[in-house]
Protein backbone atom coordinates (compact mmCIF):
# COMPACT_ATOMS: atom_id res chain seq x y z
CA UNK A 1 0.00 0.00 0.00
CA UNK A 2 1.12 3.55 -0.71
CA UNK A 3 0.80 4.54 2.94
CA UNK A 4 3.21 1.75 3.95
CA UNK A 5 5.79 2.70 1.34
CA UNK A 6 9.03 3.56 3.20
CA UNK A 7 10.00 5.89 0.35
CA UNK A 8 6.93 8.04 1.01
CA UNK A 9 3.17 7.74 0.45
CA UNK A 10 3.31 9.49 -2.94
CA UNK A 11 6.49 7.79 -4.19
CA UNK A 12 6.66 4.88 -6.60
CA UNK A 13 6.97 1.44 -5.08
CA UNK A 14 10.20 -0.05 -6.46
CA UNK A 15 10.11 -3.81 -6.98
CA UNK A 16 13.33 -5.86 -7.37
CA UNK A 17 14.21 -6.82 -10.96
CA UNK A 18 11.17 -5.01 -12.34
CA UNK A 19 11.21 -1.54 -13.84
CA UNK A 20 8.37 0.90 -13.30
CA UNK A 21 6.17 1.32 -16.35
CA UNK A 22 5.34 4.65 -17.93
CA UNK A 23 1.80 5.44 -16.83
CA UNK A 24 -1.11 6.66 -18.93
CA UNK A 25 -1.07 9.95 -17.01
CA UNK A 26 2.52 10.56 -18.13
CA UNK A 27 1.64 9.74 -21.73
CA UNK A 28 -1.33 12.11 -21.51
CA UNK A 29 0.96 14.82 -20.15
CA UNK A 30 3.34 14.31 -23.07
CA UNK A 31 0.63 15.27 -25.56
CA UNK A 32 1.19 18.91 -24.62
CA UNK A 33 4.78 18.59 -25.76
CA UNK A 34 3.74 17.30 -29.16
CA UNK A 35 2.21 20.74 -29.57
CA UNK A 36 5.28 22.40 -28.06
CA UNK A 37 7.65 20.69 -30.51
CA UNK A 38 5.40 21.69 -33.43
CA UNK A 39 5.44 25.29 -32.21
CA UNK A 40 9.23 25.28 -31.93
CA UNK A 41 9.74 23.91 -35.46
CA UNK A 42 7.21 26.29 -37.01
CA UNK A 43 8.73 29.25 -35.18
CA UNK A 44 12.14 28.40 -36.59
CA UNK A 45 10.65 27.93 -40.04
CA UNK A 46 9.17 31.45 -39.99
CA UNK A 47 12.13 33.14 -38.25
CA UNK A 48 15.07 31.38 -39.88
CA UNK A 49 17.66 34.12 -39.34
CA UNK A 50 20.73 34.10 -37.07
CA UNK A 51 18.85 36.00 -34.36
CA UNK A 52 15.71 33.94 -34.92
CA UNK A 53 17.75 30.75 -34.53
CA UNK A 54 19.12 32.00 -31.20
CA UNK A 55 15.60 32.82 -30.03
CA UNK A 56 14.33 29.38 -31.01
CA UNK A 57 17.31 27.70 -29.33
CA UNK A 58 16.43 29.46 -26.06
CA UNK A 59 12.80 28.39 -26.38
CA UNK A 60 13.72 24.80 -27.21
CA UNK A 61 16.10 24.56 -24.24
CA UNK A 62 13.32 25.79 -21.98
CA UNK A 63 10.81 23.28 -23.39
CA UNK A 64 13.26 20.40 -23.00
CA UNK A 65 14.26 21.41 -19.48
CA UNK A 66 10.73 21.69 -18.12
CA UNK A 67 9.85 18.31 -19.64
CA UNK A 68 12.96 16.45 -18.46
CA UNK A 69 12.67 17.83 -14.92
CA UNK A 70 9.11 16.55 -14.85
CA UNK A 71 10.36 13.16 -16.07
CA UNK A 72 12.78 13.07 -13.11
CA UNK A 73 10.06 13.94 -10.59
CA UNK A 74 7.59 11.39 -11.98
CA UNK A 75 10.39 8.83 -11.85
CA UNK A 76 10.23 9.24 -8.09
CA UNK A 77 6.56 10.09 -7.51
CA UNK A 78 3.73 7.76 -8.52
CA UNK A 79 1.44 9.24 -11.23
CA UNK A 80 -1.16 6.58 -10.47
CA UNK A 81 -1.99 8.47 -7.27
CA UNK A 82 -4.55 11.26 -7.48
CA UNK A 83 -2.43 14.13 -6.06
CA UNK A 84 0.39 13.40 -8.51
CA UNK A 85 -2.08 13.12 -11.39
CA UNK A 86 -3.53 16.51 -10.48
CA UNK A 87 0.01 17.90 -10.49
CA UNK A 88 0.48 16.57 -14.03
CA UNK A 89 -2.84 18.00 -15.17
CA UNK A 90 -1.89 21.42 -13.79
CA UNK A 91 1.46 21.06 -15.55
CA UNK A 92 -0.46 20.37 -18.74
CA UNK A 93 -2.30 23.66 -18.33
CA UNK A 94 0.99 25.47 -17.84
CA UNK A 95 2.46 23.59 -20.79
CA UNK A 96 -0.36 24.69 -23.06
CA UNK A 97 0.16 28.32 -22.09
CA UNK A 98 3.90 27.87 -22.62
CA UNK A 99 3.40 26.24 -26.02
CA UNK A 100 0.84 28.76 -27.20
CA UNK A 101 3.17 31.66 -26.48
CA UNK A 102 6.25 30.19 -28.20
CA UNK A 103 5.77 31.95 -31.59
CA UNK A 104 5.51 35.37 -29.91
CA UNK A 105 7.67 34.76 -26.83
CA UNK A 106 10.14 37.41 -27.98
CA UNK A 107 7.36 39.77 -28.94
CA UNK A 108 4.09 40.51 -27.15
CA UNK A 109 3.62 37.37 -25.00
CA UNK A 110 7.04 37.06 -23.41
CA UNK A 111 5.73 37.65 -19.90
CA UNK A 112 3.12 34.90 -20.31
CA UNK A 113 5.84 32.51 -21.47
CA UNK A 114 8.04 33.42 -18.49
CA UNK A 115 5.23 33.11 -15.95
CA UNK A 116 4.13 29.72 -17.34
CA UNK A 117 7.68 28.36 -17.37
CA UNK A 118 8.67 29.63 -13.92
CA UNK A 119 5.40 28.45 -12.37
CA UNK A 120 5.82 24.96 -13.82
CA UNK A 121 9.42 24.62 -12.65
CA UNK A 122 8.99 26.07 -9.17
CA UNK A 123 5.51 24.62 -8.53
CA UNK A 124 6.40 21.06 -9.50
CA UNK A 125 9.56 21.11 -7.40
CA UNK A 126 7.72 22.54 -4.38
CA UNK A 127 5.14 19.75 -4.69
CA UNK A 128 7.91 17.15 -4.75
CA UNK A 129 9.53 18.72 -1.67
CA UNK A 130 6.29 18.66 0.36
CA UNK A 131 5.53 15.11 -0.83
CA UNK A 132 8.85 13.84 0.52
CA UNK A 133 8.61 12.51 4.10
CA UNK A 134 10.87 14.13 6.69
CA UNK A 135 12.76 10.94 7.42
CA UNK A 136 14.14 10.96 3.84
CA UNK A 137 16.54 13.77 4.66
CA UNK A 138 18.80 13.43 1.59
CA UNK A 139 15.86 13.59 -0.82
CA UNK A 140 14.25 16.54 0.98
CA UNK A 141 17.54 18.42 0.95
CA UNK A 142 17.83 17.68 -2.76
CA UNK A 143 14.39 19.16 -3.35
CA UNK A 144 15.32 22.25 -1.34
CA UNK A 145 18.52 22.68 -3.36
CA UNK A 146 16.71 22.40 -6.69
CA UNK A 147 13.88 24.68 -5.55
CA UNK A 148 16.45 27.29 -4.54
CA UNK A 149 18.18 27.24 -7.93
CA UNK A 150 14.90 27.30 -9.85
CA UNK A 151 13.58 30.16 -7.72
CA UNK A 152 16.67 32.21 -8.56
CA UNK A 153 16.35 31.46 -12.28
CA UNK A 154 12.62 32.29 -12.11
CA UNK A 155 13.54 35.87 -11.20
CA UNK A 156 15.47 36.21 -14.45
CA UNK A 157 12.67 34.58 -16.45
CA UNK A 158 10.20 37.14 -15.11
CA UNK A 159 12.63 40.05 -15.57
CA UNK A 160 13.07 38.90 -19.17
CA UNK A 161 9.33 38.75 -19.64
CA UNK A 162 9.06 42.34 -18.46
CA UNK A 163 11.98 43.50 -20.62
CA UNK A 164 12.03 43.91 -24.39
CA UNK A 165 14.15 42.98 -27.40
CA UNK A 166 17.82 42.28 -26.63
CA UNK A 167 17.40 42.70 -22.86
CA UNK A 168 14.80 39.91 -22.81
CA UNK A 169 17.15 37.57 -24.63
CA UNK A 170 20.00 38.22 -22.19
CA UNK A 171 17.83 37.80 -19.10
CA UNK A 172 16.58 34.48 -20.43
CA UNK A 173 20.07 33.31 -21.35
CA UNK A 174 21.13 34.00 -17.75
CA UNK A 175 18.09 32.06 -16.49
CA UNK A 176 18.89 29.07 -18.70
CA UNK A 177 22.56 29.17 -17.74
CA UNK A 178 21.61 29.00 -14.05
CA UNK A 179 19.36 26.01 -14.68
CA UNK A 180 21.68 24.09 -16.97
CA UNK A 181 24.74 24.60 -14.77
CA UNK A 182 22.97 23.61 -11.56
CA UNK A 183 22.98 19.80 -12.09
CA UNK A 184 26.64 19.91 -13.10
CA UNK A 185 27.53 21.57 -9.78
CA UNK A 186 25.19 19.19 -7.95
CA UNK A 187 22.87 22.01 -6.88
CA UNK A 188 25.26 23.42 -4.30
CA UNK A 189 23.72 25.93 -1.91
CA UNK A 190 25.02 27.44 1.35
CA UNK A 191 24.65 25.26 4.49
CA UNK A 192 23.40 22.18 2.61
CA UNK A 193 26.39 22.03 0.25
CA UNK A 194 26.45 19.58 -2.68
CA UNK A 195 23.86 16.87 -3.26
CA UNK A 196 25.02 13.27 -2.92
CA UNK A 197 25.10 10.77 -5.75
CA UNK A 198 22.87 8.44 -3.70
CA UNK A 199 20.10 11.05 -3.58
CA UNK A 200 19.94 11.01 -7.39
CA UNK A 201 19.18 7.30 -7.78
CA UNK A 202 16.45 6.72 -10.40
CA UNK A 203 14.49 3.76 -11.70
CA UNK A 204 16.61 3.39 -14.82
CA UNK A 205 14.19 1.55 -17.08
CA UNK A 206 11.52 4.16 -16.54
CA UNK A 207 13.88 7.08 -17.23
CA UNK A 208 15.16 5.45 -20.44
CA UNK A 209 11.62 4.78 -21.64
CA UNK A 210 10.49 8.34 -20.88
CA UNK A 211 13.29 9.88 -22.94
CA UNK A 212 12.86 7.44 -25.80
CA UNK A 213 9.19 8.40 -25.91
CA UNK A 214 10.17 12.05 -26.26
CA UNK A 215 12.31 11.07 -29.24
CA UNK A 216 9.18 9.41 -30.66
CA UNK A 217 7.29 12.67 -30.08
CA UNK A 218 9.87 14.59 -32.10
CA UNK A 219 9.93 11.99 -34.89
CA UNK A 220 6.14 11.88 -34.92
CA UNK A 221 5.97 15.65 -35.29
CA UNK A 222 8.32 15.41 -38.28
CA UNK A 223 6.15 12.74 -39.92
CA UNK A 224 2.97 14.76 -39.33
CA UNK A 225 4.55 17.89 -40.83
CA UNK A 226 5.71 15.90 -43.86
CA UNK A 227 2.28 14.44 -44.42
CA UNK A 228 0.42 17.72 -43.91
CA UNK A 229 2.74 19.59 -46.26
CA UNK A 230 2.66 16.90 -48.93
CA UNK A 231 -1.14 16.75 -48.84
CA UNK A 232 -1.30 20.38 -49.99
CA UNK A 233 1.06 19.88 -52.96
CA UNK A 234 0.62 18.61 -56.49
CA UNK A 235 1.87 15.05 -56.77
CA UNK A 236 4.68 15.65 -59.18
CA UNK A 237 7.74 13.42 -59.46
CA UNK A 238 9.87 15.96 -57.57
CA UNK A 239 7.35 16.38 -54.77
CA UNK A 240 6.86 12.63 -54.38
CA UNK A 241 10.63 12.11 -54.31
CA UNK A 242 11.03 14.81 -51.65
CA UNK A 243 8.27 13.24 -49.57
CA UNK A 244 9.82 9.76 -49.79
CA UNK A 245 13.27 11.15 -48.92
CA UNK A 246 11.86 12.90 -45.86
CA UNK A 247 10.01 9.79 -44.66
CA UNK A 248 12.97 7.47 -45.22
CA UNK A 249 15.20 9.97 -43.41
CA UNK A 250 12.88 9.85 -40.38
CA UNK A 251 12.89 6.05 -40.49
CA UNK A 252 16.70 6.05 -40.61
CA UNK A 253 16.82 8.32 -37.55
CA UNK A 254 14.42 5.99 -35.75
CA UNK A 255 16.64 3.03 -36.68
CA UNK A 256 19.85 4.71 -35.52
CA UNK A 257 18.35 5.58 -32.13
CA UNK A 258 16.03 2.65 -31.39
CA UNK A 259 17.41 -0.44 -33.12
CA UNK A 260 20.34 -0.83 -30.72
CA UNK A 261 20.86 2.35 -28.70
CA UNK A 262 17.60 2.76 -26.78
CA UNK A 263 17.52 -0.84 -25.54
CA UNK A 264 21.22 -0.78 -24.63
CA UNK A 265 20.70 2.44 -22.71
CA UNK A 266 17.76 1.03 -20.75
CA UNK A 267 19.73 -2.09 -19.84
CA UNK A 268 22.86 -0.13 -18.89
CA UNK A 269 21.10 2.37 -16.61
CA UNK A 270 18.98 -0.37 -15.01
CA UNK A 271 22.17 -2.20 -13.96
CA UNK A 272 24.17 0.89 -13.02
CA UNK A 273 25.16 1.45 -9.41
CA UNK A 274 25.13 5.20 -10.15
CA UNK A 275 21.89 5.45 -12.11
CA UNK A 276 21.45 9.12 -11.22
CA UNK A 277 24.82 10.13 -12.63
CA UNK A 278 24.18 8.23 -15.88
CA UNK A 279 20.65 9.65 -16.15
CA UNK A 280 22.00 13.18 -15.75
CA UNK A 281 24.61 12.76 -18.51
CA UNK A 282 23.04 10.38 -21.02
CA UNK A 283 19.39 11.36 -20.75
CA UNK A 284 19.18 14.87 -19.30
CA UNK A 285 21.98 16.48 -21.33
CA UNK A 286 22.86 14.25 -24.29
CA UNK A 287 19.28 13.77 -25.48
CA UNK A 288 19.01 17.50 -26.17
CA UNK A 289 21.02 17.45 -29.43
CA UNK A 290 19.20 14.28 -30.51
CA UNK A 291 15.79 15.93 -30.22
CA UNK A 292 17.06 19.26 -31.58
CA UNK A 293 18.47 17.48 -34.63
CA UNK A 294 15.10 15.87 -35.35
CA UNK A 295 13.32 19.22 -35.05
CA UNK A 296 15.81 20.91 -37.38
CA UNK A 297 15.42 18.06 -39.88
CA UNK A 298 11.62 18.51 -39.78
CA UNK A 299 12.14 22.15 -40.75
CA UNK A 300 14.32 21.00 -43.64
CA UNK A 301 11.71 18.49 -44.79
CA UNK A 302 9.04 21.19 -45.03
CA UNK A 303 11.36 23.57 -46.89
CA UNK A 304 12.42 20.88 -49.37
CA UNK A 305 8.85 19.68 -49.93
CA UNK A 306 7.76 23.21 -50.82
CA UNK A 307 10.80 23.96 -53.00
CA UNK A 308 12.39 20.69 -54.21
CA UNK A 309 14.06 22.17 -57.29
CA UNK A 310 16.22 25.19 -57.89
CA UNK A 311 18.89 26.68 -55.68
CA UNK A 312 19.62 25.42 -52.15
CA UNK A 313 19.69 28.54 -50.00
CA UNK A 314 21.29 28.92 -46.59
CA UNK A 315 18.16 27.88 -44.71
CA UNK A 316 17.87 24.61 -46.65
CA UNK A 317 21.59 23.82 -46.35
CA UNK A 318 21.74 24.52 -42.62
CA UNK A 319 18.61 22.52 -41.81
CA UNK A 320 19.12 19.61 -44.24
CA UNK A 321 22.71 18.97 -43.17
CA UNK A 322 22.66 20.47 -39.69
CA UNK A 323 19.67 18.42 -38.52
CA UNK A 324 21.15 14.96 -39.15
CA UNK A 325 24.58 16.24 -38.06
CA UNK A 326 23.24 17.41 -34.69
CA UNK A 327 21.30 14.16 -34.32
CA UNK A 328 24.40 12.03 -34.96
CA UNK A 329 26.53 14.08 -32.58
CA UNK A 330 23.93 13.50 -29.88
CA UNK A 331 23.58 9.78 -30.57
CA UNK A 332 27.32 9.09 -30.73
CA UNK A 333 27.82 10.81 -27.36
CA UNK A 334 24.77 9.09 -25.87
CA UNK A 335 25.96 5.67 -27.00
CA UNK A 336 29.48 6.43 -25.78
CA UNK A 337 28.01 7.17 -22.35
CA UNK A 338 26.23 3.79 -22.24
CA UNK A 339 28.73 1.62 -24.15
CA UNK A 340 32.06 3.22 -23.36
CA UNK A 341 33.27 3.47 -26.97
CA UNK A 342 32.58 5.74 -29.92
CA UNK A 343 30.49 4.22 -32.70
CA UNK A 344 32.61 4.36 -35.88
CA UNK A 345 29.56 4.36 -38.14
CA UNK A 346 28.29 7.53 -36.47
CA UNK A 347 31.70 9.20 -36.71
CA UNK A 348 31.92 8.47 -40.43
CA UNK A 349 28.37 9.76 -40.86
CA UNK A 350 29.31 13.02 -39.15
CA UNK A 351 32.36 13.39 -41.40
CA UNK A 352 30.29 12.62 -44.51
CA UNK A 353 27.68 15.23 -43.60
CA UNK A 354 30.38 17.81 -42.96
CA UNK A 355 31.90 17.01 -46.36
CA UNK A 356 28.48 17.32 -48.00
CA UNK A 357 28.36 20.91 -46.77
CA UNK A 358 31.10 21.83 -49.26
CA UNK A 359 28.99 20.70 -52.21
CA UNK A 360 25.56 21.66 -50.87
CA UNK A 361 25.21 24.93 -52.79
CA UNK A 362 25.67 23.06 -56.08
CA UNK A 363 22.81 20.64 -55.37
CA UNK A 364 19.08 21.21 -55.59
CA UNK A 365 17.13 20.93 -52.31
CA UNK A 366 15.79 17.53 -53.40
CA UNK A 367 19.19 16.05 -54.16
CA UNK A 368 20.67 17.54 -51.01
CA UNK A 369 17.89 15.88 -49.01
CA UNK A 370 18.47 12.57 -50.79
CA UNK A 371 22.21 12.76 -50.10
CA UNK A 372 21.66 13.41 -46.38
CA UNK A 373 19.12 10.57 -46.21
CA UNK A 374 21.53 8.15 -47.91
CA UNK A 375 24.20 9.01 -45.34
CA UNK A 376 21.75 8.29 -42.51
CA UNK A 377 20.79 4.95 -44.12
CA UNK A 378 24.46 3.97 -44.36
CA UNK A 379 24.99 4.81 -40.69
CA UNK A 380 21.94 2.76 -39.65
CA UNK A 381 22.90 -0.27 -41.73
CA UNK A 382 26.56 -0.10 -40.71
CA UNK A 383 25.72 -0.03 -37.01
CA UNK A 384 23.22 -2.88 -37.35
CA UNK A 385 25.77 -5.08 -39.12
CA UNK A 386 28.67 -4.20 -36.82
CA UNK A 387 26.71 -4.72 -33.59
CA UNK A 388 25.32 -7.97 -34.94
CA UNK A 389 28.80 -9.47 -34.43
CA UNK A 390 30.41 -10.40 -31.14
CA UNK A 391 30.93 -7.62 -28.57
CA UNK A 392 34.69 -7.70 -29.13
CA UNK A 393 34.29 -7.35 -32.88
CA UNK A 394 31.65 -4.65 -32.43
CA UNK A 395 34.07 -2.49 -30.46
CA UNK A 396 36.51 -2.63 -33.35
CA UNK A 397 33.79 -1.18 -35.62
Amino acid sequence: MAADNPRGAMFRVILPNQHSRVTNAELFFDLVFVFAITQVSHTLLHHFTPLGAVHVAVLFLAVWWVWVYTAWVTNWLDPELTPVRILLFLMMLGGLVLSTTIPTAFEGRGLWFAIAYATMQVGRTAFWMFATPRHRTAVRHNAIRILTWLSVSAIFWILGGLAHDEARLWFWIVALTIEYVSPAVRFWIPKLGFSSVEAWAVEGGHMAERCSLFVIIALGEAVVVNGATFAELDWTADNISAFVSALVGSIAMWWVYFHKGAEAGAERISRSAESGRLARLAYTYLHMPIVAGIILTAVSDELVLKHPVGHSDVRIIVSTIGGPLLFLVGTILFKHAIRGFLQLSHGIGIIALAALWWFAAELSPLWLSVAATVIMIVVAVWESVSLGSTPEEAEEH
